[in-house]
């Protein structure tokens, strides 16, 4: 059996059949991924972890001239692409009846219980503007189900630098989505 990152050099060199494999290689981590994604979605969610999975491969097939480098960078992509799945069936599904909203909360923030998935990618997206890398490390962690060491090692960062990028960014979305931050 081929490495993954064998595998990721592969698909990066043209070979289509290197996507399938890899992605059979760790089907299970992108469906625990999807899981944890769709357990954050309180109202009734319509997409399954499966579901989830197939669209974001379908959305990751056209990136093979990324220069991929390991499983770690590959997941990242895949929870990032998860989320935009997410945000944008949560769009559809708000324009179709507005006064519907999703519980999607970030660990140990405590956020109103009526919080959706697209007020949390906006609020990602403002902090992304000036602090680029605490919102990386909030789309690892939150989106990608990674924990601090391993959120460093994908930004080869120290843990320390994670995990003080993780308290920042959730304190930052916490006043930016409950309306506390002050606009300068």
């Amino acid at each position: 059996m081929e490495s993954i990152t064998g595998l990721l050099q592969s698909w990066n060199s043209g070979d289509p059949s290197a996507l399938s494999n890899l992605t059979t290689l760790i089907y299970l981590d992108l469906h625990r991924l999807a899981s944890q994604q769709l357990k954050r979605e309180r109202h009734r969610q319509t997409l399954q972890a499966t579901a989830l999975v197939h669209e974001a491969y379908l959305r990751v097939r056209p990136l093979h001239h990324i220069a991929w480098k390991a499983r770690a960078q590959f997941l990242c992509v895949m929870a990032s692409i998860m989320r935009n799945v997410l945000v944008d069936h949560a769009r559809e599904r708000n324009s179709l009846k507005r006064t519907r909203t999703e519980d999607h909360t970030l660990p140990d923030l405590q956020l109103p219980p009526d919080l959706d998935v697209v007020a949390v990618h906006v609020a990602l997206e403002k902090l992304e503007t000036d602090h680029q890398r605490a919102a990386k490390v909030v789309e690892l962690r939150f989106f990608g189900g990674l924990d601090g060491p391993e959120c460093a090692r994908v930004l080869n960062i120290s843990l320390s630098t994670a995990e003080r990028e993780w308290r920042f960014a959730k304190a930052w979305l916490r006043d930016e989505i409950t309306g506390a931050r002050v606009s300068a």
